[in-house]
């Protein structure tokens, strides 16, 4: 998978974030319409994919389970918007992004494929640990609210320890990526790619 392809859908993620925190309470009637919307966009999704054969076909399959199951996360987030529901949502769409990066990597073969998949899931990770890092800010922006004085201080502890395992998380996603471009080699080629590796990543 190209880099660019990944920023992009890193980027896409990134910015679902927090987007429904603006929408009003939907009514019990609105509600029960947005979901059978999805569910109906879903089902017309599939109909392409019974054209198809093999992996195009498995492809289409998995991109439209992504999308029903990114739009009823939404849906949820925007009816209501809760830093856990936005998170939800968030973590939806990463692991659709993911989904569909995977099936798109079994067109490849041997290395090349296992790199594409821990890329795949690098990115997944990132969104995730982004994701996390912004409902903990959220809840410890909530906590201080509520006790300035004394709560500035664990406020800023939980910030701090948010942004700490969303960096370990990268980290160790894009060790993994590295780690597994190392298996392609052999010899001291391999030995010296997996200690610059470990070296740049702390391992």
């Amino acid at each position: 998978m190209k880099l660019h392809t990944l920023n992009h859908i890193a980027l896409a993620l990134g910015l679902s974030f927090g987007v429904s925190a603006f929408a009003e309470t939907m009514s019990k009637a609105e509600l029960k319409d947005a979901k059978t919307k999805i569910e109906a966009n879903y089902k017309a999704a599939l109909v392409p994919c019974d054209s198809l054969a093999g992996n195009p076909k498995k492809i289409c399959k998995v991109e439209a389970k992504g999308n029903k199951n990114t739009a009823q996360a939404n849906l949820d987030a925007s009816n209501n918007p809760t830093a856990k529901n936005q998170r939800q949502a968030s973590d939806a769409k990463a692991e659709a992004a993911y989904d569909l990066a995977h099936q798109k990597c079994q067109e490849q073969t041997s290395n090349a494929k296992d790199v594409c998949i821990k890329e795949a899931k690098a990115v997944e990770v990132a969104a995730k640990a982004d994701a996390k890092a912004l409902m903990k800010t959220a809840d410890a922006n909530k906590d201080a609210n509520k006790t300035i004085t004394k709560a500035v201080g664990k406020a800023d502890e939980k910030v701090v320890d948010a942004r700490q395992d969303a960096a370990s998380d990268k980290t160790d996603a894009q060790y993994k990526v590295e780690k597994e471009k190392c298996d392609a080699l052999a010899g001291a080629a391999k030995d010296n790619c997996m200690t610059q590796a470990k070296m740049h990543f702390g391992k």
